[in-house]
């Protein structure tokens, strides 16, 4: 009986088993681990931040955590020629001018948002601007419709009366300076812009005397996608003083519009130390990478603030570079490093300006935890009437290979480390990030030299796997017929043992064993029906990280866009987000699941299913009991109907790689089909193997002799 329960319950197992493993990675929570070990420590002074009136002050618990303000000291800073009110941008929102155009807050010399030229919230604004470029007649989308980094949340803290306030953090602001151990406070307008992009502060003592100078300039580098931050400290005393900055650094960015998985992670490129690397020249990546929900939640575990660099994992190693990234973009500092080796930036190290990088936790409108990042200088001697500078460059662009191999200063500083095709949450594991890695690579060749579109690429992509699995797909059918024949010519004699060894289960099922062997029949045969599907599952996990991730298939359409020639009709204008064949306009919500279209290829891709039923499940054996009956047609329900559900938001491009192959499938089944029919699979007894020595051959005559007093007396037992 335990072949038969092996038969059908294991298959029904793996395949539940396969199915909750995409099912997990397809819609885990936003949750992560950690892939680097930080280390608890104490609370660094944070500057008490002014509030604005921009960002509402939403009621928080009273335990929230407090944000310290900076001791009073006999310093403060001034703007030394009047606050700024409205500081004008850099760049342009025009693609032949800047790549993006960094819009800068009156305060703590800092960034509000950078908004990109080129690339757009959905699908649908990219090709409307496309069409407006081309055609002027045409009107392109409004720029409110460009897609823009900015950061996400604020901090609170508890003012002298109790009251929670609350202030937005702007994306690199400054917070201190540390003069001599003393804390001044940078962040507020104390700032004055001396042209677009400059920033200048005044240190000076409380009768009025200037101590020191911040400069800070944001000027757009020659690389693409990068800003230089030039950043000096100017000695205007007699005096010699040690100087330290503190500002904000990369923290969370806001989730991209459609995203259905929080992929946001905080990562760093470092140097090994010059006993390892004499020539420094080496930058590692992905081993110091953490998810942002385990940053999380070493900070809900420690208030205060938690180490990100150094840590324990990586106690003497230098920064080379820091960022935080979404679904597509990231934004990181970096060594100001100029890939010519000239002397003012020949170093891939990042300590110079940058010697520890601290978390902190805020909070978003809704109350949820955002992460903010602080970052600290090494501490500098200035003599007097001397200067120093703490530059730092700045990538603020897309998770695009071409761009952060194939462009200097990325190419050398190894920030093709922030792209990452995985998961997060109990799934990261299991996205197979190598085999993500070869398929974009894959894809790409495919899609630049043979077929020019993405959709025709996935298809070339199901077709040379399902050409290299025909083998084992032909050779598992081919079993799966032969068990299921075998086991139906067997009926009678099964029922016989049944009948004869009623009352010793351990004995029938010896018989059982022995009857399948000398047929040449493997009970668990029909197993290998599921391996081409059980071997695809890598590359469908792996493709869903790379259709939901990379960026070179951001809002690409399928088929050269001809469904959106159609009076721009939405259906496969996204393979990185599902189908929309028909887009309701708006949101419903249904439970657990938010409905905003219909999405076709699922549906069809789950007739497609109960269709391939027909060819690859084995037919019902004539031994079956009604149990097992059942449960056959579980597992064909299953496949028939979860699978649609489950992939119902799934990135289309998925979708239509499973369909694809499905229906690649059907046809390979009616061909298998069509040479068993032509075999003969009619149940043959095996000739024994009789030894040819004397002693081989009576030992053997003994065991038969010892087997057919065994039958025989069984029989008259149960007579």
């Amino acid at each position: 009986m335990k072949s038969r329960f092996a038969r059908f319950v294991i298959p029904l197992v793996i395949g539940f088993a396969a199915i909750g493993i995409l099912f997990a990675v397809m819609n885990g929570k936003r949750a992560g681990e950690a892939t680097g070990v930080v280390a608890k420590v104490s609370a660094p002074v944070v500057v008490e931040p002014r509030p604005t009136e921009d960002v509402p002050v939403k009621e928080v618990a009273a335990s929230i955590d407090p944000v310290p303000s900076v001791i009073d000291s006999p310093m403060s800073a001034r703007a030394p020629s009047g606050a700024i009110a409205s500081p004008a941008p850099i760049g342009s929102l025009d693609p032949s001018i800047a790549p993006f155009q960094v819009q800068f807050e009156p305060f703590a010399a800092s960034i509000s948002h950078i908004t990109f030229s080129e690339y757009w919230n959905t699908a649908e604004e990219s090709r409307q601007a496309a069409l407006s470029a081309k055609d002027s007649s045409i009107s392109a989308p409004a720029d409110a419709q460009r897609f823009t980094l900015r950061p996400e949340g604020a901090l609170y803290w508890l003012d002298a009366l109790g009251a929670t306030q609350s202030q937005k953090v702007p994306m690199l602001a400054f917070r201190s300076i540390e003069i001599d151990t003393i804390d001044v406070d940078l962040f507020g307008p104390v700032w004055s812009e001396q042209s677009p992009g400059l920033f200048v502060t005044e240190v000076i003592t409380a009768d009025g005397s200037p101590i020191v100078r911040v400069t800070r300039k944001y000027s757009i580098s020659t690389s693409r996608f990068d800003l230089t931050i030039d950043q000096r400290v100017e000695n205007l005393s007699k005096s010699t003083h040690t100087v330290r900055l503190w500002c904000y650094g990369p923290g969370d960015l806001a989730l991209e519009a459609g995203g259905l998985l929080d992929v946001r992670r905080v990562q760093f490129g470092y140097l090994l130390p010059p006993e390892r690397d004499p020539s420094q020249s080496t930058v590692i990546a992905h081993d110091a990478t953490l998810e942002r929900a385990a940053v999380i939640s070493l900070l809900e575990d420690n208030t205060a603030g938690t180490h990100l660099w150094p840590s324990e994992q990586h106690p003497s190693e230098a920064m080379s570079w820091f960022g935080t990234t979404n679904r597509y973009f990231a934004l990181a500092v970096h060594a100001p490093y100029s890939a010519d080796g000239t002397a003012a930036g020949s170093s891939k190290s990042l300590m110079s300006s940058i010697e520890a990088v601290t978390a902190q936790m805020g909070r978003l409108p809704d109350g949820e935890p955002a992460v903010f990042t602080l970052m600290s200088s090494p501490p500098r001697t200035i003599v007097a009437e001397g200067s120093t500078s703490f530059d730092l460059g700045l990538y603020a662009g897309p998770l695009a290979r071409k761009v952060l191999i194939e462009q200097e200063p990325y190419s050398a500083l190894n920030m093709v480390g922030l792209i990452l095709y995985q998961m997060s949450g109990c799934c990261t594991w299991c996205t197979f990030g190598w085999l993500a890695n070869g398929l974009v690579i894959f894809l790409e060749l495919i899609h630049d030299y043979a077929v020019f579109d993405w959709g025709l690429a996935i298809i070339v992509l199901v077709i040379l796997v399902r050409f290299a699995l025909y083998p084992l797909s032909k050779r598992s059918q081919i079993q799966m017929q032969k068990v299921s024949r075998t086991m139906g010519a067997l009926k009678p004699e099964l029922e016989e043992l049944q009948k004869r060894h009623k009352g010793d289960p351990k004995r029938m099922q010896q018989e059982q064993m022995r009857l399948y062997s000398e047929y040449g029949v493997n009970p668990l045969g029909c197993i290998g029906g599921f391996l081409p599907m059980l071997l695809q599952m890598p590359i469908w996990i792996a493709l869903y990280a790379v259709l939901y991730l990379a960026f070179e298939l951001r809002q690409q359409p399928a088929f050269f866009g001809i469904f959106q020639q159609l009076n721009g009709w939405s259906f496969l204008g996204d393979l990185s987000a599902p189908d929309s064949f028909f887009a309701f306009g708006r949101s419903y919500n249904f439970w657990a699941f938010t409905l905003e279209g219909i999405n076709v290829i699922p549906l069809v891709m789950g007739l497609v299913f109960f269709i391939q039923q027909k060819y690859m499940q084995p037919p019902m054996a004539a031994n079956m009991s009604p149990e097992q009956i059942q449960q056959q047609k579980m597992m064909k329900w299953m496949m028939v109907i979860l699978f649609p559900v489950m992939l119902y938001k799934a990135p289309s491009g998925l979708t239509l790689y499973i369909m694809t192959s499905t229906i690649i499938g059907i046809f390979e089944s009616k061909r298998v089909r069509d040479i068993v029919s032509a075999m003969d699979l009619t149940p043959k007894k095996r000739k024994p193997v009789i030894p040819q020595d004397e002693t081989g051959r009576r030992y053997t005559e003994a065991i038969e002799r010892a087997q057919d007093r065994s039958n025989k007396k069984s029989f008259k037992d149960r007579e």
